[in-house]
């Protein structure tokens, strides 16, 4: 597999704080990689090292087996989290010079500008100052920037944030087109819900250390506790009672609990139904948020 941004164990320290130890992820064409992390953690930095704004003390960033120079970061989309825009420009003008700087003829650029702002929602202010538009708007702004030039990949941070639900499914809408044109889509958020729903890969980070990485799927199953619920007809508080069972959530006829590594899960529903009907009974899937707790405390 050739269309891979693989960064491959990059360090940084400022002054005497290492801010990144190793750092080794896959971020697979085709796919949308969430990068999550709390605040510190390194994701921006990884970020800028990836894109040229710093460089690595040791490690490197390859695309396609090749180290990254400049001629392919130009092919390259980047949104900062920062606001990276001129106020008093107008949003078309704004995305078009972005463009250019990018390599593109100024009617190209125009020709992609126009189709991108229409698909965000955007056409209609166009020939605004960007400064009169509201903040969930020029985040929209910096997405088509990140975008205008067809980028061969795309590394956005914080993309989703200051967004409202319609506009988080618009924004979705345009980069799952990328990712389905080809282009590796690697993007951070804080909102651990929202890159669950989005994703389709992860790399959790936490001190600046790769702590999780993998398909959503594979983490889930790697992550996974032998944990079951069970919802029955009446009371479920048998459960307390049965061997290798460990109560976690007891409400009723609904409970949650972990089985002991001899337990078997099929006993317990066999007693369960001599107890009368079993509405549900299966595994419980851990949430990225329950994973991201789990690898980095």
């Amino acid at each position: 597999m050739t269309d891979v941004l693989d960064v491959d164990a990059v360090s940084r320290s400022f002054g005497d704080r290492q801010v990144l130890k190793d750092v080794s992820f896959l971020v697979t064409a085709g796919r949308m990689t969430g990068f999550v992390g709390a605040n510190g953690a390194g994701k921006t930095t990884t970020m800028r090292i990836m894109l040229g704004v710093l460089s690595a003390d040791s490690g490197q960033v390859t695309w396609r087996g090749t180290p990254l120079d400049r001629p392919t970061r130009q092919r390259f989309g980047y949104m900062p989290e920062e606001r990276g825009l001129y106020p008093k420009m107008t949003v078309s003008d704004q995305v078009v010079y972005l463009g250019q700087l990018h390599g593109m003829t100024r009617a190209d650029a125009r020709r992609n500008t126009a189709a991108l702002l229409d698909r965000l929602g955007l056409g209609e202010r166009a020939g605004d100052q960007v400064e009169k538009l509201s903040l969930g708007n020029q985040q929209r702004v910096q997405v088509a920037a990140a975008l205008v030039h067809e980028p061969e990949v795309l590394v956005l941070d914080e993309p989703f944030s200051g967004l409202d639900p319609l506009a988080v499914d618009t924004v979705l809408g345009v980069l799952r087109e990328r990712a389905a044109a080809g282009a590796p889509v690697l993007f951070s958020s804080h909102q651990l819900e929202l890159v669950e729903r989005l994703c389709d890969d992860l790399v959790i980070i936490a001190d600046g250390s790769i702590r999780a990485s993998g398909s959503r799927s594979a983490l889930r199953a790697s992550y996974a506790q032998p944990r079951f619920a069970i919802q029955v007809a009446a009371d479920a508080g048998w459960l307390r009672d049965q061997a290798g069972v460990t109560l976690v959530e007891l409400d009723g006829p609904r409970a949650v609990f972990d089985l002991a590594p001899e337990a078997d899960n099929q006993s317990v529903l066999h007693a369960a139904l001599e107890r009368g009907p079993v509405h549900s009974f299966g595994a419980v899937t851990p949430s990225l948020a329950e994973i991201f707790r789990e690898v980095t405390r």
